[in-house]
């Protein structure tokens, strides 16, 4: 529902080393995870603080909740240098599907291109990457306008009661309305 992505299991080390080094990411950068539910969000993720209306308001959708992560992540590799993730419940079928063939794991994702370069709206855009995948699911054209290679919008609500937008992709109106709808506060309200 936002830019073609790359997907791994997020709980495999190997998996994730090589995900890193497909992209050429820097391990320091964090990658967030796909999820089919907010059962699975809650599971992987520290939300008791975020409710339910709220999250069905914000998900599934083009938009990662960014919160504590649980222990139901244990991957050292997965973002070693932050206690967060990034959770995404992408409105997409195919991937929700894919979530529940992957036997209830989370699947660590990051947009199919090199780190650096734009985003992917078809396959043929990250075309040097194939011989390096396992597999890839063409969907067509996903997006039309470069606004759409934006991604999704990153939000972190960690806080209780605060947000802070990490990235304003493609849903920040949208997302900005929930979440002043539900009384949250910019970090910036709080000082932070």
């Amino acid at each position: 529902d936002t830019v073609y992505g790359l997907a791994c299991d997020a709980n495999n080390e190997k998996a994730i080393q090589n995900l890193y080094k497909i992209k050429g990411r820097d391990f320091h950068k964090p990658v967030a995870i796909c999820v089919k539910d907010l059962h699975d969000l809650r599971k992987y993720g520290e939300a008791e603080h975020l409710n339910d209306s709220l999250l069905d308001q914000l998900l599934p959708g083009p938009i990662t909740v960014v919160i504590e992560r649980s222990k139901h992540l244990s991957n050292p590799l997965l973002n070693p240098t932050t206690s967060k993730v990034g959770i995404r419940i992408p409105n997409f079928q195919f991937i929700q599907q894919l979530c529940k063939i992957f036997n209830e794991q989370p699947l660590a994702l990051t947009s199919a291109n090199k780190s650096s370069e734009r985003s992917s709206l078809n396959i043929n855009e990250f075309k040097s990457l194939w011989p390096l995948l396992g597999a890839i699911f063409d969907a067509g054209e996903v997006g039309l306008t470069e606004e759409r290679r934006s991604a999704s919008t990153v939000v972190d609500l960690a806080t209780p009661g605060f947000y802070k937008i990490v990235r304003e992709g493609v849903a920040l109106k949208q997302t900005l309305d929930i979440l002043h709808s539900h009384g949250l506060k910019s970090y910036e309200s709080k000082g932070v």
